[in-house]
């Protein structure tokens, strides 16, 4: 029919879905956002990580296990100690990537307040 407007692929609408039930709810925390940042370097175990994040090794090992069920993040163990690291290290890239647009967002509603 001319005019209507397409309809989305029901895969795409699937995915899309699972995204955001899993990945987009998982980084939805800012200290996850700031465990991955901070993983995004090489493996680390929750005590460098509670050093880094500032933070108790409960809140940590809590963030972490939501960012494993997610698939983000993996363990594995060194001797007596668990040490954490990225499983898709470019997320890091898609999360910059939405930085990006959040500042030059940021930017154009300060312009025009300003215009």
């Amino acid at each position: 029919m001319k005019g209507m407007a397409k309809e989305l692929n029901p895969l795409l609408r699937g995915e899309l879905e699972a995204l955001v039930a899993g990945t987009c709810k998982a980084l939805t925390d800012p200290k996850r956002l700031l465990v991955m940042y901070a993983l995004s370097d090489g493996s680390r175990s929750v005590g460098e990580l509670c050093v880094v994040l500032d933070s108790t090794q409960s809140n940590v090992s809590q963030h972490l296990g939501v960012l494993r069920a997610a698939g983000m993040v993996e363990s594995e163990r060194s001797g007596s100690t668990v040490l954490y690291s990225l499983r898709h290290p470019k997320v890091i890239e898609a999360i910059d990537l939405l930085r990006s647009i959040s500042r030059e967002e940021l930017a154009r509603r300060q312009a025009s307040l300003v215009s």
